[in-house]
């Protein structure tokens, strides 16, 4: 089969659905989401809302999805861009959530076609909308060009500061230097790697399947926080939520997942093995902790912390370290008091003293 210059299939067209985290009632918009209503809520029911228009979707939990049309517009005899429109109509209709969704020939331009939305409208973060990507190399080249190199998907801060050293500050510059000057820099792989994503080329496949076994728990603020202690109170409080939820499921995680969405509605996320599986809130914290502290966000304007963890197994089957150090089994036996009090009086019976009580929600494992 013949691929497009974008490395995908002629013809395939990508949704990228971001799920807004601002519901819509009769009465308006309000600061109720998809993340504070459960796994059983409105995310599961806004995946079977795409699952109406294609077989092909893959859930991005906590808040977006990305869908492969490119079967489906012949069936419902309208292009990629009506089709979004209509996702998004069936949304506010069915969920009263709105979406911002984009359109291209391939995740990574779908994704940033989604990103582009909220800056359409930067005074109004929370608007949604439909941004498509036309599969046409000069347009892709126009869409990509003036973009940051870490707008790119992939393309963390690390990699980010190597080409800035260099004056590949922008996607255009980065599409424009040979491929050779980038493996000076990067290294062969990542070169190879970052010079396809700067000329829009993704071959990744859309993987149908349902979310990933995993816990997540999210909080928003009230205002763009920029204080770096009330965030990690939040995620102490997320670590605290997780924690209570694994141990009261009998299960463990063995890696740890933060993002963190900025007021301009972009996000960083940044993941971490952890040492041993755990359901331990004082693991779990620390993990989140040393995960927030590497992205150096002295002057962020945050808008929400989630914190998801990951490769949930039973925690009959998970193997612990066994500990001499006794303040640490202190910590556990008053964790496993304070599960008998939640379960019996409620989960905001107990907690840490530091938590931060937001109106975030949480996902339970799914």
């Amino acid at each position: 089969m013949n691929e497009s210059p974008r490395g995908s299939a002629p013809g395939r067209r990508v949704l990228f659905v971001r799920f807004l985290d601002r519901g819509v009632t009769d009465r308006g918009v309000t600061d109720r989401g998809v993340t504070d209503r459960g796994a059983t809520g409105a995310y599961p029911g806004l995946l079977r809302l795409l699952h109406g228009i294609t077989p092909v979707v893959q859930a991005l939990p906590p808040d977006a999805a990305l869908a492969d049309v490119g079967g489906a517009l012949r069936y419902f005899g309208r292009d990629a861009a009506r089709l979004a429109r209509l996702v998004r109509v069936r949304a506010l209709a069915l969920h009263r959530t709105d979406c911002a969704i984009g359109v291209a020939a391939n995740p990574l331009l779908a994704r940033m076609a989604a990103a582009a939305v909220a800056a359409a409208e930067p005074e109004r973060p929370t608007a949604g909308g439909v941004f498509e990507v036309p599969d046409e190399e000069g347009a892709v080249a126009a869409f990509l060009g003036d973009r940051p190199a870490n707008a790119l998907h992939g393309v963390g801060a690390a990699t980010a500061r190597a080409l800035s050293s260099y004056g590949l500050t922008t996607v255009g510059r980065i599409a424009a230097v040979p491929p050779a000057t980038l493996q000076r820099i990067l290294g062969a792989a990542p070169a190879r790697r970052v010079h396809a994503l700067a000329r829009g080329i993704d071959p990744t496949p859309v993987i149908p399947g349902a979310p990933a076994r995993s816990a997540s728990a999210e909080l928003r603020f009230g205002h763009d926080e920029l204080d770096a202690a009330t965030r990690r109170r939040a995620l102490l409080t997320l670590a605290d939520d997780l924690g209570y939820r694994l141990r009261d499921e009998a299960l463990t995680a063995r890696a740890l997942t933060l993002t963190v969405r900025y007021a301009d509605r972009s996000a960083t996320t940044r993941s971490r093995t952890l040492p041993e599986p755990t359901a331990h809130t004082p693991a779990l914290a620390g993990t989140a902790y040393a995960l927030h502290d590497a992205l150096g966000l002295q002057r962020a304007r945050v808008r929400s912390v989630t914190l998801r963890a990951e490769q949930l197994t039973e925690a009959e089957h998970a193997t612990r370290q066994l500990s001499l150090d006794p303040a640490d089994e202190r910590r556990r036996r008053a964790e496993a008091a304070a599960d008998r009090a939640r379960r019996r009086f409620g989960a905001g019976a107990v907690g840490y003293a530091a938590r931060l009580v937001g109106n975030g929600g949480a996902h339970g494992p799914g």
